[in-house]
């Protein structure tokens, strides 16, 4: 058998089909976000604006979350120095899931080293623990979801991505004695669509469901407090677990569930996932603290955020660039090829210093290859028009296809 000779056809595969990732050689620069410094085929730092962060609302570069972590590592030192159960369940900890908890209108939260594993434990841990019990999961729910389902080793049914009576029709043909769970999130961070959640909580009380809602990317985005969209829809209370990132919006690291407290209790005691590894350092949970806190008070950060993405649609549209539409604050522009959408994310690095990462598959169904801008407060107006005027060159550099021009 020769291994070598089959890992290189694999990776020889990515490279023909135009999906091989690269991961670009970046140093963020404090306190000017989005502006940062790319060591990429370069011989020294070369000065760019970072387009495509899911640090959505440049909390990690803010001056109280920096703060709580300098006095964290002074005060405590780096590590956690263990698992939960051994060592490493410091004050910060239990903080931070109170703070969560209540952000959410929850009994207790749960912390995880990140959103893929809190994820991925919390559904395998839960639907193996209810016998015989079905999940009922949306099309396009994240890897970690899929991950999870399939560790469960319980039946699933896939519904239609957000579409209501295709859940329906698949509830209502199972056993109504039989357990189930509906898994989905709540923005679609590829598309930038929302899900129904009312409706689907509607469908879960009437067939006896619980529901798992991931809201990672809306927690400290949506919301009068940052609880996501199910805060901002009036719908928390009717979910039965909400999972959520620290990664993101809140600007550091980690994932979280929040539940009622059985229910934290159970995946605490049974799951693998959560048992087994060290815990978050200190620092870091230090910093998700300040950041959760002061979303939770302020909406500014929010609301410029909003207004960047609504005005890098407009701009985008207005210049005739294929836009996808998006309630939220993703901004997809369609491509379609995989080899293309690189193309362009390179050209826009090495000659215009902007950096956006191409979307391929399996992040994305092929054929859907996507630029995925997330703009953010810091994001001027001014660093808009110079982005769209490369994109448009580009475009007519490369022949490719372009939406109608919107009316001026």
């Amino acid at each position: 058998m020769n291994y070598k000779h089959i890992f290189a056809q694999a990776i020889d595969r990515l490279h023909e089909e135009g999906r091989y990732r690269v991961f670009i050689d970046i140093l963020r620069n404090r306190g000017s976000y989005p502006n940062a410094r790319c060591f990429h085929g370069h011989n020294g730092p070369k000065p760019i604006a970072v387009w495509c962060s899911n640090d959505y609302l440049a909390m990690g570069q803010h001056p109280k979350v920096i703060a709580a972590m300098e006095e964290a590592l002074h005060d405590v030192g780096a590590g956690s120095g263990g698992t939960r159960n051994i060592g490493g369940n410091t004050h910060y900890h239990v903080d931070l899931e109170g703070e969560l908890a209540d952000l959410h209108g929850k009994e207790a939260a749960l912390l995880f080293t990140s959103g893929y594993v809190s994820n991925e434990a919390t559904l395998a841990t839960l639907a193996r623990l209810l016998p015989g019990c079905i999940i009922f999961s949306d099309e396009l729910n994240h890897a970690s979801m899929i991950a999870g389902i399939r560790n469960s080793g319980c039946e699933k049914r896939v519904f239609r991505h957000n579409d209501v009576e295709h859940l329906r029709e698949l509830l209502a043909a199972e056993d109504p004695e039989a357990p189930k769970l509906i898994a989905f999130e709540s923005v679609y961070s590829m598309d930038g669509d929302v899900a129904p959640i009312a409706e689907i909580c509607d469908l879960a009380d009437e067939f006896n469901a619980l529901t798992y809602l991931d809201e990672v990317h809306a927690v400290g985005m949506y919301g009068a407090r940052g609880g996501g969209i199910s805060e901002r829809d009036d719908v928390a209370d009717r979910l039965t677990i909400i999972e959520g990132t620290l990664g993101k919006a809140f600007g550091v690291m980690g994932g979280y569930i929040a539940a009622d407290q059985m229910i934290v209790d159970v995946i605490r005691s049974y799951a693998p996932g959560f048992i087994f590894t060290t815990s978050l350092s200190p620092v870091l949970v230090a910093g998700v603290l300040a950041s959760v806190r002061h979303l939770k008070a302020s909406s500014e950060e929010r609301e410029g955020q909003q207004a960047a993405a609504s005005m890098l649609k407009t701009m985008m549209a207005d210049a005739g660039l294929p836009v996808m539409p998006s309630v939220t604050h993703i901004v997809p522009l369609m491509v379609g090829d995989p080899v293309k959408a690189k193309r362009i994310s390179d050209i826009l690095l090495a000659e215009y210093g902007a950096y956006v990462q191409p979307i391929n598959y399996p992040t994305v169904p092929r054929g859907t290859e996507r630029l995925r801008f997330t703009p953010g407060p810091a994001h001027t107006e001014a660093m808009m028009r110079d982005l769209v005027s490369a994109l448009v060159e580009i475009w007519d550099r490369l022949d490719l296809e372009k939406a109608a021009r919107r009316a001026a």
